[in-house]
């Protein structure tokens, strides 16, 4: 099972024993999938760069480059790393099997291994990467779809980039967890996605909206979280899709939540956003310079919309990073 279903899986075999790959080939062709072989780990490892694979059985003792190292090979590259590897070892030893795990690889295997159990194995982890492929290529057509309506106004141009590098950098100083930051590099991407429930005469109209128009862009929020709730990977995302035009003393939308009742990436994504509306040329006004736009935003602040100790600290990280260029 491929991306394509229509496409056998093909399946990579590294073994320096002629005998085991042949007889590994011999199984699993048979459950039509193409098979590759590789005689060592340096082979495996130069076939993974160039060519697809859907999954990789590679014997633990290897010339040139053993198992483990082809596994971390693997699983240390972005590109490869959801790839399904099956170590497969000779000997039954604990610590290898501890040493398996550490590498990443999803299953382990000893030899002799029964063509019920690999075919089995194999089976069940090519449908596991399958719903990850479908997954990434929902993710995939959401942000083509997001990027296609930051694409409309020639204002935004760079505002996911910029909105990403600003609020994991603030993220990072703030000492967020990693799934934290990765909700953030999402949303930069998807954040406003919602808008596109809203008519282009009312995204791109130059002028002050009507209290109409204003209801219908104040809807964005919610339409952007409904878009994007299907997708169970998004659970962190979807906060800062809904709240990152809420503002502290509850006077945002589209729920009106008051300070710590905000989530904090969508706090950080808010304070971010409002920078870097100020400092982008608009249809109505040129850009601010970063001086003037922290002024601003800090009049925010002794109003109650923005949290200060965020514009405090992200004022420093820009100083820091000018600074340093």
């Amino acid at each position: 099972m491929s991306a394509n279903p229509a496409t056998p899986a093909t399946i990579l075999i590294a073994d320096d024993d002629e005998g085991n790959r042949e007889l590994f080939a011999e199984i699993l062709r048979r459950d039509g999938y193409e098979v590759v072989l590789a005689k060592d780990g340096a082979e495996a490892a130069t076939i993974f760069a160039n060519k697809h694979i859907d999954l990789a059985l590679l014997d633990v003792k290897m010339p040139r480059r053993s198992g483990f190292e082809v596994c971390r090979i693997i699983k240390g590259n972005p590109d490869t790393r959801l790839i399904p590897v099956v170590l497969i070892s000779g000997l039954i030893n604990t610590n290898d099997r501890i040493v398996a795990i550490d590498c990443g690889a999803d299953d382990y295997l000893y030899k002799p291994v029964r063509r019920e159990e690999l075919t089995a194995r194999v089976r069940s982890l090519l449908r596991l990467k399958q719903f990850i492929d479908d997954l990434e290529s929902a993710e995939g057509v959401l942000f083509s779809l997001a990027l296609s309506i930051e694409a409309k106004d020639p204002y935004t141009e760079g505002h996911c980039t910029r909105l990403s590098k600003y609020s994991v950098g603030l993220a990072t100083t703030l000492g967020l967890s990693e799934e934290q930051r990765g909700a953030l590099r999402r949303a930069s991407i998807v954040h406003d996605i919602g808008k596109v429930a809203v008519p282009d005469l009312i995204l791109l109209k130059p002028g002050r909206l009507t209290d109409e128009e204003s209801g219908i862009v104040a809807q964005h929020p919610i339409v952007g979280e409904r878009i994007c709730q299907p997708l169970r990977s998004f659970s962190s995302v979807l906060p800062i899709i809904r709240h990152h035009h809420e503002k502290m003393d509850g006077s945002g939308y589209p729920d009106g939540l008051k300070g710590q009742a905000i989530p904090i990436t969508a706090r950080i994504f808010t304070t971010v956003d409002i920078y870097d509306a100020l400092t982008t040329d608009r249809p109505f006004r040129s850009a601010m310079s970063p001086k003037k736009a922290f002024s601003i935003m800090q009049e925010e602040v002794d109003r109650g919309w923005l949290e200060g100790r965020l514009v405090d600290q992200f004022r420093a990280l820009m100083v820091d990073t000018r600074s340093n260029r």
